[in-house]
């Protein structure tokens, strides 16, 4: 099942950017083969960002391999990387064919598990000089996790320069990834283009009835809890109106923990709130 995901959500984005997956000659402005995309991908949802990002910049493309790679259940994936974390074992990856001498610019993208990159991602780390190499994150992630692993690479990586605000989105919004990697690359002037800049959020306010019930709407479905939403700021995009809600809650030891949920909802008729991410 998991590969027929991967195969379809790949196809989608090949046929929506009309790329064969190689560098040709640079439309973008960008000089061909100065962008590299690096990744690694479970289940196929950090394949099709990679590969949407490598369409959208015209570079070159990667997916990391494993030398013994997470060919077991959900279960078993979790528990071989919970054990890994507890010893400080990094899965060995397979030489990486690009010459990163070459590029300038490396996108280096992952799922988030337990908070951080991915262990590939350690194992990569360990095996490859990033060495005065400018690195963009992206990630996928259930509920979040783009801030706290971007910080983790950047101290994984202190010989490189790390962009720290990369992208991420969630499993469940992979069909967002056009529109929302499109702004992050022209905001970041990785692309020509021109976006509305958004704007800030508005100071915060207590919760009210019905921004209590976008977000149990937006989140009620998620499996685990997300904490009881305290505060709410708001702004209005061309598109949407975004809500970024204070929420408390207790992490794995019980300790009370302050953090914020973001809920979009579109403009367009039938819209439903959407939980975007988590930041704790």
């Amino acid at each position: 099942m998991k590969k027929i995901l991967s195969i379809m959500l790949a196809a989608l984005v090949l046929v929506a950017c009309n790329s064969t997956g190689e560098n040709n000659d640079g439309e973008n402005g960008m000089e061909p083969g100065r962008i590299l995309v690096l990744y690694y991908s479970q289940t196929g949802a950090t394949d099709s960002v990679a590969r949407e990002i490598q369409c959208q910049l015209d570079a070159d493309i990667e997916e990391i391999q494993l030398e013994n790679p997470y060919n077991g259940t959900y279960d078993e994936t979790i528990e071989r990387c919970k054990k890994e974390m507890e010893t400080g074992e990094v899965p060995a990856v397979k030489p990486i064919k690009a010459d990163l001498g070459k590029y300038d610019v490396i996108f280096l993208g992952y799922p988030v598990w337990f908070g951080t990159y991915a262990r590939p991602i350690a194992g990569l780390v360990k095996a490859v000089d990033f060495k005065d190499k400018k690195v963009v994150t992206f990630c996928t992630f259930g509920s979040g996790g783009l801030q706290s692993s971007t910080a983790d690479l950047a101290k994984a990586l202190p010989g490189a320069k790390v962009v720290m605000e990369g992208y991420g989105v969630r499993n469940a919004r992979i069909s967002a990834i056009h529109d929302e990697v499109e702004r992050f690359l022209i905001e970041h002037e990785f692309k020509e283009g021109y976006v509305t800049p958004l704007p800030a959020f508005m100071e915060d306010h207590p919760v009210t009835s019905e921004e209590k019930a976008i977000f149990d709407q937006a989140c009620g479905d998620y499996p685990f809890p997300l904490g009881t939403p305290v505060a709410v700021a708001t702004r209005t995009t061309d598109t949407s109106t975004d809500y970024m809600y204070t929420v408390n809650s207790k992490d794995e030891d019980g300790k009370n923990v302050v953090g914020q949920v973001f809920v979009t909802v579109g403009f367009d008729e039938g819209s439903k709130p959407e939980f975007t991410q988590v930041v704790r």
